[in-house]
């Protein structure tokens, strides 16, 4: 657990961290979130307001990939894991008159309860994917 704390002091630290899923057939799709916090029980949170692909991944398929990485010393983590909850904290009335040709936005704000199932270090450098 103590690997997995500084994953997510790190994720404090970076601001950021980068999350990947796939859909049932396994075509990936790669997100950001702004917060990462670690749970008592060994679990973490994410939330943030996370595009409609990461949404529906998760509903296909719960495996999840996070990582957090300081690109300045190119030191980072990769917590893999399984999303045990999809929570909705916030919805936006997402109307702006003028607007209505462009890209919707996310228009819901969630939380995704991990559970974490590997910790392996991740960086630009050649490094091993094996759980240290």
């Amino acid at each position: 657990m103590e690997k997995l704390k500084k994953a997510v002091a790190l994720a404090e630290k970076v601001r950021h961290v980068f999350v990947a899923t796939a859909d049932a057939t396994g075509l990936p799709h790669v997100a950001s979130a702004g917060k990462l916090t670690y749970e008592p029980d060994g679990r973490v949170v994410l939330a943030d307001w996370f595009c409609p692909a990461t949404v529906t991944n998760l509903q296909q398929n719960p495996q999840i990939a996070i990582v957090a990485w300081d690109t300045a010393t190119d030191f980072g983590y990769q917590i893999l894991g399984e999303v045990e909850r999809v929570k909705e904290l916030g919805i936006m009335d997402g109307y702006v008159p003028g607007e209505e040709d462009k890209p919707p936005l996310p228009q819901v704000e969630r939380e995704l309860l991990v559970r974490v199932d590997k910790i392996i270090a991740f960086s630009h450098a050649p490094h091993s994917d094996v759980e240290e």
